[in-house]
């Protein structure tokens, strides 16, 4: 990965006191983190395009209520290396009430095998699991 800004849209889906988010791992700092589900956007392409796109790409699914919240800059470290993202966030819910009822899906992204899964709010809340960006947790709790 070169020193480029990733421009990504990220879908937020929270279901009364759980989130659907992405489980990731690094294993330098030996850390499992959560995030939302999305990806980049391509040259010419809206976000909020990408956005449903990578969706129906990585897990089949359809979105529905898809609604802007805002703009997070982030800049991290993943294995060692720095990393800077400009992410467009996004409320949304799933087309097909399915996705609600399952716990846990697998999904590839590029070669990698990822897993999402419903996650309880708490645990970001109390500290006891780490989301990231770190300011997406406001997007959370804001009342609809």
């Amino acid at each position: 990965m070169g020193k480029k800004i990733r421009v990504l849209a990220l879908g937020l889906i929270q279901d009364q006191n759980r989130l659907f988010l992405s489980q990731g791992y690094d294993p330098i700092k030996q850390e499992t983190f959560y995030r939302a589900l999305g990806g980049g956007v391509e040259f010419g392409e809206q976000s909020r395009d990408a956005l449903q796109r990578e969706f129906l790409e990585e897990i089949q699914a359809a979105l529905t209520n898809i609604q802007y919240l805002g703009c997070l800059e982030s800049l991290f470290v993943y294995k060692d290396k720095p990393g800077h993202e400009i992410i467009q966030l996004y409320k949304c819910d799933f087309a097909d009430p399915k996705f609600y009822q399952i716990e846990q899906l697998t999904f590839k992204e590029g070669k990698r095998e990822n897993i999402a899964l419903w996650v309880p709010l708490s645990g970001f809340l109390s500290g006891e699991l780490t989301l990231y960006p770190e300011n997406f947790l406001e997007y959370c709790l804001k009342p609809n």
